[in-house]
């Protein structure tokens, strides 16, 4: 793989793919906020702006990235509030001078205000919503999130790779080993939950908010999953605050789509899943050189020794009960009518 992807990116060949779909661009271009990929908004003649996404090279295929798109056009037709890519002269996805990339409409909002209940149950009925469709048919293409794609693979790369500064790398490899033990702990006490086509990587930057409500963007992370992972990364504060805040989400949630409580063994596994991902994401992507740029503090001494006491820290938090919902009162407790198999270490 070239070490710059986007070397060859450059400011005309944006205006001259968009311009191959019959596109009238203004001229005003403007770089937004993504490393992943690269994302603009483009200003078209007489109309509103467009954005487009020009997609790394060699990370989706093509079959995984019509996917995505498949599905977030199923959401949309069911009018759930997600932004879909447009069809252009009957495709989603275009190629022009070797990049790969797709048209979006504009769709403004701000950050949602999870501190209030009133929304957080709001977005629990739409991410009820997209986990019914979600249940109704399987990626093919499109990877999966567990611990041998996040977790595993992760402490591989960083081994195999001497990502590790050499005099801290055997403490991270021990501690890492810990915390997958821990999530393998996890999900055996989970069960044998049912995973689903999922968002992915549903933080609050990716969901949008209006006075009409919220819409979700953002679904190139989309993949197979528990369906918990849509949820955890919306709750914050201590133990109590996230029970209240889960109890919101799910009231809103089951409205539409029924919720495996079981899958609640699974938030720090897939909290602790996240952070060996993203520090394994930042190695991979070293060689870009948007990366050193935008993450200087990424492999130092300080930065791995961090991520130590992180899955320290982690590795303590799996061995805690998790949260539950206690159905008659909407309030999360710890549910001691579990049954025990769950609860077996």
């Amino acid at each position: 793989m070239n070490t710059t992807p986007y070397f060859a990116l450059t400011p005309d060949l944006i205006l001259d793919a968009l311009e191959s779909l019959d596109l009238r661009c203004s001229g005003h271009l403007l770089a937004l906020n993504s490393y992943e990929n690269r994302v603009y908004q483009i200003g078209i003649d007489d109309d509103a702006p467009l954005i487009t996404k020009f997609y790394r090279p060699e990370r989706w295929s093509d079959a995984a990235i019509l996917e995505e798109h498949a599905f977030t056009l199923d959401l949309a037709n069911r009018e759930i509030p997600v932004v879909a890519p447009l069809a252009i002269n009957g495709k989603t996805l275009h190629e022009h001078s070797g990049f790969r990339f797709t048209i979006f409409p504009r769709r403004g909002g701000r950050a949602p205000e999870l501190d209030q209940a009133q929304t957080r149950e709001w977005i629990g009925r739409f991410l009820g919503r997209i986990h019914a469709v979600g249940q109704l048919s399987e990626f093919q293409h499109r990877t999966h999130l567990n611990p041998h794609t996040f977790g595993q693979d992760s402490l591989d790369f960083l081994l195999n790779n001497n990502i590790i500064p050499l005099d801290i790398a055997s403490n991270y490899q021990q501690v890492a080993e810990q915390a997958l033990e821990g999530i393998a702990g996890c999900y055996k006490r989970a069960g044998a939950f049912k995973p689903i086509r999922l968002h992915g990587d549903c933080h609050p930057s990716n969901i949008l908010w209006t006075d009409a409500g919220p819409h979700f963007v953002d679904f190139d992370d989309a993949r197979t999953g528990p369906a918990i992972q849509d949820l955890w990364m919306l709750l914050s504060g201590d133990r109590n605050e996230q029970q209240n805040q889960l109890a919101d989400i799910l009231a809103g949630y089951e409205d539409f789509c029924e919720f495996d409580r079981r899958e609640l063994h699974l938030i720090e596994a897939l909290r602790t899943l996240r952070l060996m991902h993203y520090s394994a994401w930042l190695a991979r992507r070293w060689s870009d050189p948007a990366f050193p740029a935008a993450f200087p503090w990424f492999n130092t001494s300080t930065y791995w020794q961090d991520r130590i006491a992180e899955l320290r820290e982690q590795v303590e938090i799996m061995h805690e009960p998790p949260l539950w919902s206690n159905e008659s009162t909407g309030h999360i407790r710890i549910d001691d009518e579990i049954d025990p198999p769950y609860w077996d270490m």
